[in-house]
């Protein structure tokens, strides 16, 4: 079977560059906007439940009981983001989760994050290109406002991101970053 031929979603969560020519690169687009409708919809509730209920659909895993999300929230496809338990997701968030995005349990983000696990090539020649990397979220977690994690980033287990911070390198455990690019500050 051809790379081409394989599920275009299967190829991204493997983490293969998909070229803008990709004959099933309508799909991509096609669920996005799927997801925009209902994150159209969870964006106009202030009923928790009912917004655990459409980040669920939005997601296709059920969100747990203890886990808060204050709208808006944009993702734009949804499939390929893992929240976990007792985790609190602030106002206007952005999660770009083709490369996948994991939150485990008990993490704060705050007001402006964005977590962007997609990205292009340098070379202008393939910059259409869509170059997936997963992002993952430890454990106890805070991720200050407007701080943005790049994809393929790791932020170890009960660690802190500084507001604004541009963090593009893993983040060790039990440490604070800020800056940008973020840097270590501190060791908790």
């Amino acid at each position: 079977m051809q790379t081409s031929d394989k599920d275009i979603f299967e190829r991204l969560r493997a983490g293969e560059t998909i070229s803008p020519a990709d004959t099933q690169g309508s799909r991509l687009r096609e669920a996005s906007y799927a997801t925009m409708k209902l994150v159209q919809q969870m964006n106009n509730s202030s009923d928790p439940e009912k917004i655990r209920e459409i980040l669920s659909q939005i997601t296709g895993k059920e969100i747990d009981a203890l886990t808060t999300v204050f709208p808006p929230l944009y993702i734009n496809y949804g499939k390929n983001t893992k929240i976990g338990k007792n985790v609190f997701i602030n106002f206007d968030c952005t999660f770009l989760d083709l490369g996948g995005i994991t939150i485990e349990d008990n993490v704060l983000l705050a007001p402006g994050v964005k977590l962007l696990s997609e990205g292009h090539p340098l070379s202008p020649g393939s910059r259409q290109s869509l170059v997936p990397k997963p992002i993952c979220i430890k454990k106890n977690v805070w991720i200050g406002a407007n701080a943005t994690i790049l994809q393929g980033v790791t932020v170890g287990e009960n660690s802190v991101v500084a507001a604004g911070a541009v963090v593009s390198k893993d983040v060790p455990a039990n440490t604070v970053v800020g800056g940008i690019p973020a840097k270590i500050i501190k060791s908790i």
